[in-house]
């Protein structure tokens, strides 16, 4: 599993540094699942943040503007549609084997954590492009794939053009 200071060595040093749990436990509490501890982190460190002007991260603190929890909530209402529905291989929600939608881009795909069938096994990537419409299933943590993403490497989010010089970051307004 990628590590915090992989991607701050890449993404550069992080501002938000959120140390209370409390918002966390909430959103846990309300859907019934709890998020990986990789993502969690990531999401404590950075907050609400567009990276590389593309990719949509959310923290769930409810004084922000841009609620992690709230966003949820509209994604899972949104996927849970009847005809949304076909284009995952999965339905949404907090279950064993659903997908949490937790991150969205500006071109148009949604960043799903696949929730595991237990407790021992690891939660998954899985990324939807609605233009497409396809779907994939990235066997790896989020941190692993967002390092991915941070190095250019090919998951679905195209990083090239959106970031030449580097990876970074700014605060949604």
């Amino acid at each position: 599993m990628a590590t915090l200071s992989e991607i701050r060595a890449l993404l550069g040093e992080p501002r938000f540094n959120w140390s209370d749990p409390a918002p966390w436990t909430e959103l846990e509490q309300e859907f019934g699942v709890e998020f990986p501890a990789d993502f969690r982190e990531i999401v404590d460190a950075y907050g609400s943040v567009t990276v590389n002007g593309q990719l949509y991260l959310e923290h769930p603190a409810g004084h922000l503007l841009h609620s992690l929890g709230k966003t949820i909530k509209g994604d899972l209402e949104f996927w849970g549609e009847e005809d949304m529905a076909e284009f995952l291989p999965s339905p949404v929600g907090a279950k064993p084997g659903e997908l949490m939608p937790v991150a969205s881009a500006v071109t148009g795909e949604y960043v799903f954590l696949r929730v595991p069938d237990d407790a021992s096994s690891p939660w998954r990537v899985v990324v939807q492009e609605m233009d497409s419409p396809s779907w994939t299933l990235y066997e790896m943590t989020f941190s692993d794939w967002l390092l991915a993403y941070l190095k250019g490497r090919d998951v679905t989010l195209c990083v090239r053009d959106r970031a030449p010089d580097g990876p970074f970051f700014e605060f949604l307004p």
